[in-house]
């Protein structure tokens, strides 16, 4: 099954026999909070999930965003009506990585159905609704594990044995600047990816095809191992995301550059080579 869904198929299928639970995820890195864009219009049918309390655990030692427990995340797919057996659409405000997060925790913790719109909400062309959807409860329970998962030394370890991707900007990567983590750079070994490029100016996915020549240019050949990350575990989804597209299962290391950063003890690369 594709990971991504157009505008025309969503409404297709929500006019179906299985019509998709639909979760609005707008965020933004140090934005407002994207409840009042949510309340002000939404995609009809949509329920609104706040990444940073229901996508993510507090921040700490383990990164900005943290994986959240279990439980949290399991009550909030339940609240939205998310069962184990109905599909899943989730869109954000366009960027793509707020609902990239949505979809890998959700196929993580092992929903087998979900896709994003590809384009997010500036993809979609119909009335946008104020009504708040009061859905029936869901049965969706995670059992984590259905995607790969990395943690700090299973990063470093991949960056020489395979490929690890940063899919920040290439000046963080760099560490010609560093406007968020205490330390500029990268972790030894991995290459730069920047997820802005895995995108059309419009906000949609390139052609698999496309997808596909961009990461084996990077060393991703179909015979190695490849893991991602970026600032905090979120723009990384969305490139693992971009890689399943491409035909790439692809591990993500959600801790990423600001659990990374935070010990002292950990390398860091400076530069545009990967060493």
């Amino acid at each position: 099954m594709k990971p991504i869904i157009t505008a025309s198929e969503y409404v297709s299928e929500s006019a179906g026999p299985r019509p998709p639970v639909l979760l609005d995820i707008r965020w933004q890195l140090g934005g407002p909070h994207g409840r009042p864009d949510y309340e002000a219009g939404h995609i009809p049918g949509a329920v609104y999930i706040d990444l940073d309390a229901e996508l993510a655990g507090q921040a700490g030692s383990g990164g900005r965003h943290p994986l959240p427990r279990p439980e949290t995340f399991g009550a909030a797919m339940r609240r939205a009506g998310v069962s184990h057996d109905t599909p899943v659409v989730v869109y954000d405000g366009g960027q793509g990585w707020a609902a990239a997060r949505a979809w890998w925790l959700l196929r993580w913790s092992g929903h087998p159905d979900v896709r994003v719109l590809d384009g997010g909400l500036a993809a979609w062309t119909g009335e946008l609704s104020t009504k708040v959807p009061e859905p029936a409860e869901g049965d969706f329970r995670p059992e984590p594990g259905a995607l790969p998962l990395l943690d700090a030394d299973a990063a470093a370890a991949l960056a020489r044995s395979g490929l690890l991707l940063d899919a920040r900007a290439a000046e963080r990567y760099r560490g010609d600047v560093e406007p968020i983590d205490r330390v500029g750079g990268h972790i030894p070994g991995a290459v730069s990816a920047p997820t802005v490029q895995n995108v059309a100016e419009d906000g949609r996915f390139l052609p698999a095809g496309s997808l596909a020549s961009r990461f084996a240019a990077l060393g991703a050949d179909g015979g190695t191992e490849v893991g991602v990350y970026c600032g905090s575990g979120v723009s990384g989804a969305h490139e693992v995301l971009a890689l399943e597209i491409a035909g790439h299962r692809a591990a993500l290391y959600a801790g990423s550059w600001s659990e990374w950063s935070s010990d002292e003890s950990r390398p860091v690369a400076t530069g545009p080579d990967p060493s």
